[in-house]
């Protein structure tokens, strides 16, 4: 590791910490049985940027340790969450496009979180998975197509320079 991925990977994590943060007054959508974060928007930047991945990792899991004092979640969401976020990252940075890139995080988010999320909300699990499924598609579809446009263009501004 160099000075510029861990530049960049602090970066990540600091921006979706930050996006967290703001959401934090709309109350159970970073955390509840129906969750819709915008930093979950950043889970496309593995296909294109590896610094991505302990970046997301970092930045949820400082996030999830500030949420603990909102949610009922606690230890396993902080340990959980987080390395959900790191396998999604993981696998999307080996994805050859967005619309596969797109399925780790969803599908993990879904299925996994999911299951402590239902067993402290006492919501069932079926529809506990739903709702972070549509939340993460969503989040991916509208902000994570923009934030990697936007990267992209930087990046190719960057390089004519």
């Amino acid at each position: 590791m160099n000075t510029k991925f861990l530049t960049k990977a602090s970066l990540i994590a600091g921006i979706y910490l930050v996006l967290i943060l703001i959401q934090i007054p709309m109350g159970s959508l970073t955390f509840g049985p129906i969750q819709l974060r915008i930093a979950e928007g950043l889970t496309l930047l593995p296909l294109v940027e590896t610094a991505a991945i302990p970046g997301l990792f970092v930045g949820c899991l400082v996030s999830n340790l500030i949420l603990t004092s909102f949610s009922a979640f606690g230890l396993v969401d902080i340990i959980g969450g987080s390395l959900v976020t790191l396998l999604a990252a993981y696998l999307t940075s080996k994805m050859p496009n967005r619309v596969l890139g797109a399925l780790p995080p969803i599908l993990l988010n879904g299925f996994i979180v999911s299951i402590w999320v239902s067993y402290f909300t006492n919501f069932p699990y079926i529809y506990t998975v739903l709702g972070i499924i549509a939340g993460e598609t969503v989040s991916i579809a509208i902000f994570g197509t923009l934030i990697l446009t936007v990267y992209n263009k930087v990046i190719k501004h960057t390089e004519k320079k």
